[in-house]
């Protein structure tokens, strides 16, 4: 695991307010680094898997406003061959094999009700093996992975007096 320091996570927060804010313009809100230096941090994390700068579409402005929960339980024997299929259909976003009472986990996002009543009911149940499914309806979401941040307690506050000792 890499720690990273407070001026990358500063970097990250710019940018996941606007992945398109130039790198003199993270140095002129930071003040207190160059546009060389951040150029530098943002090739870094990018290079080191860190982060990734992408657009992410709003499956609410693109009229998907009903999004839902699937938990699958499958036969032990299935569970990888159902998860890669669910993978290929347009309207799932996520896909995801958990530890404990379920095998897999989807999110759908889908135009209506009926949409996510078919998907469940004609396509997901009917895979060979799967068992069971449990669907929940999400009207709200507080925080999503957009809106998470990088914890403190993975910031490396000696990693900035290491630089800047570094430079004088």
């Amino acid at each position: 695991m890499r720690k990273i320091d407070k001026t990358d996570v500063n970097i990250i927060n710019l940018l996941m307010g606007d992945g398109r804010m130039s790198c003199s313009e993270i140095a002129r809100r930071l003040g207190n680094i160059s546009e060389r230096s951040v150029n530098y941090r943002l090739e870094r994390m990018i290079e080191e898997g860190i982060i990734q700068v992408y657009a992410v579409p709003s499956p609410i402005k693109l009229g998907l406003s009903v999004i839902a929960d699937v938990f699958i339980e499958a036969e032990s024997a299935y569970v990888l061959d159902v998860a890669q299929k669910l993978v290929e259909y347009e309207f799932i976003n996520y896909v995801g094999c958990p530890i404990g009472e379920n095998d897999i986990s989807v999110q759908i996002v889908a135009p209506d009700n009926p949409t996510v009543y078919k998907l469940v009911t004609e396509i997901i149940a009917k895979l060979p093996g799967v068992k069971r499914t449990k669907t929940t309806i999400l009207p709200l979401i507080l925080k999503d992975i957009h809106q998470w941040r990088v914890p403190d307690s993975l910031i490396d506050d000696g990693m900035e007096d290491r630089e800047t000792k570094t430079k004088k």
